[in-house]
């Protein structure tokens, strides 16, 4: 498929006027492998190294790990699509996204794969939005949208048919494949069967204020580690006894990514998601 053709197609899909992001701030190590167009608004196309494409990989995060699979694949003419443009890891903080490496970057130059980012625009509501994604994977009917993010809403209210949070703290296990976290700060009992669901980083004050306005004491998001950071945010939670569930930010977040390979299927390219590494510590 023609390289330009593909861009535009998602821009038309899913980049709407207002939202906004401001990765390429903080990308200065990297700067020179950037797109014009992304230093400007930190979305969208980020390494422009192909006329055509072939075949699409997916990722949460593009680590070297997930990088050095495609070239060992001995990928040419691809797409590397990202959900963060840059690498999370909570060890690191207060420098919990990395860049990209240079080296694999170069690679990805000579082979003709672009990498292209939606972060804003796929944490906003949608068919493939990552709280939405993540919500239907727990069995839970999304039925509105909620939480200011940039422009959008990247939250969603709906039902499950869990009735306890340690009921659905099982289910979030399962879901994600490994052991997730429950801050039991509200009653055991979820009220009216409905959860409010952030993935990735929901765990601050002022989206747990969006929970509590909405009138839901069970709270599922990404990263929860109780640290000074997220100290206010527990005893938010506390305090409005709100029930609080991390699976991870890469964990919450990959549903999307996996849906997304259907969107590019739909367009007649493969697509393989690079599945990628829990961070436990974000719990």
């Amino acid at each position: 498929m023609d390289a330009k053709k593909l861009y535009q197609r998602l821009e038309e899909d899913f980049i709407e006027p207002g939202l906004s992001d401001d990765w390429a701030e903080y990308m200065e190590e990297v700067k020179d492998f950037l797109s014009d167009n992304f230093k400007k608004r930190s979305m969208g196309l980020v390494c422009d190294n192909s006329r055509e494409i072939s075949r699409v990989y997916t990722a949460v995060f593009p680590t070297d790990e997930v990088m050095q699979r495609i070239l060992d694949s001995g990928a040419t003419d691809a797409l590397l699509f990202v959900h963060h443009p840059s690498i999370w890891d909570i060890t690191k903080a207060p420098n919990v996204f990395q860049q990209m490496n240079r080296e694999l970057l170069r690679q990805f130059r000579e082979r003709r794969i672009s990498i292209y980012n939606l972060h804003v625009p796929l944490d906003k509501s949608g068919e493939y939005s990552t709280s939405g994604t993540l919500a239907r994977a727990l069995g839970i009917n999304p039925e509105k949208d909620f939480a200011p993010y940039f422009g959008g809403l990247c939250g969603v209210v709906g039902r499950t048919d869990c009735r306890t949070v340690t009921e659905l703290s099982k289910q979030f296990d399962k879901a994600v494949g490994h052991r997730t976290i429950l801050y039991p700060y509200g009653r055991k009992e979820i009220d009216g069967g409905r959860v409010a669901v952030i993935a990735g980083g929901g765990n601050d004050v002022e989206m747990l204020e969006e929970v509590a306005r909405e009138g839901v004491n069970t709270f599922i998001t990404g990263i929860t580690a109780l640290n000074d950071h997220s100290r206010k945010a527990h005893d938010y939670a506390k305090h409005h006894r709100i029930s609080v569930l991390g699976g991870t930010h890469y964990s919450t977040e990959a549903f999307a990514c996996r849906a997304m390979c259907n969107y590019f299927e739909k367009s007649g390219l493969s697509c393989m998601f690079c599945e990628g590494e829990p961070g436990l510590q974000d719990l």
